[in-house]
């Protein structure tokens, strides 16, 4: 059976506890935990929630913005980061995702600079205290705004040029899968992968991320998982759905859909 977890921004209205209780109730193995819903509750009071249901924790989200496109300086970017990366260990998390921050004003290769500084200290940090950090590419459609890093060999390149162990990337099939070419290389990336979200879409996100209920759209999931597996990949494999077309589904039908639905595919 796959490590199933849900990541909280799938569950946006509900609260920290709210999304502990029902995934555990849907039979979830973990939960990908969303820092400003961990902040509300309280950390200790997270850690024992998590720990009295049993529930992993697949990844914290997120840290990043190292190019200064959010209005945060680098230092404050970095002071943050390590912050979540020591809260991380504190509460169990494998992977903390690391989002690069827009370009901005810089030229290509003076933000790559920057991201690449910070994740080099951060992956350090990471190694200190056993946790993954793992850089996560978005789409061009949807992520330039906040991320300079749009694609798997941009992601790739700069992983190799630290050469920390950990330090890898989130495969999120929304932002890489939507070209059905990636099954053909697929296998080669698996080592460098800390965490597969899934996600479905209908079509490339335009302006905002749009997904639909896993199966419905037009990414090969079912290939997708079916190649991480038997490539050895052992870590979680975390379902994120938002989105305009899935506001007016419950929580608890979306949950209950989603484990049907990869259960078909295993």
């Amino acid at each position: 059976m796959l490590r199933l977890s849900v990541c909280q921004l799938s569950t946006f209205r509900w609260n920290f506890e709210e999304d502990v209780l029902q995934y555990h109730a849907a039979g979830y193995d973990a939960i990908g935990v969303w820092r400003p819903k961990l902040s509300d509750y309280g950390e200790e009071k997270a850690a024992e929630l998590l720990n009295e249901h049993g529930l992993k924790v697949s990844s914290l989200h997120w840290i990043g913005g190292f190019t200064g496109s959010d209005g945060r300086s680098a230092r404050e970017a970095m002071y943050d980061a390590l912050d979540a990366v020591q809260t991380a260990a504190d509460i169990g998390a494998q992977t903390v995702v690391a989002i690069a921050g827009g370009r901005g004003g810089h030229t290509r290769r003076h933000a790559h600079r920057l991201v690449r500084r910070a994740l080099t200290e951060l992956a350090e940090a990471a190694q200190a205290v056993n946790v993954q950090l793992a850089i996560e590419p978005m789409h061009v459609g949807c992520g330039t705004d906040v991320s300079c890093i749009n694609s798997i060999p941009q992601c790739l390149d700069l992983i190799c040029e630290i050469g920390n162990p950990h330090l890898g990337m989130v495969f999120d099939c929304y932002h890489l899968a939507l070209n059905s070419d990636v099954l053909v290389w697929l296998e080669a990336i698996v080592p460098h992968v800390r965490l597969v979200q899934l996600g479905d879409t209908k079509h490339a996100p335009i302006g905002q991320q749009n997904r639909c209920l896993l199966g419905a759209g037009c990414i090969p999931l079912p290939q997708i998982v079916k190649t991480f597996h038997e490539q050895g990949y052992a870590g979680f494999f975390e379902i994120e759905l938002l989105g305009q077309s899935l506001e007016s589904i419950p929580y608890g039908d979306m949950l209950q859909h989603s484990r049907q639905v990869v259960a078909q595919w295993i």
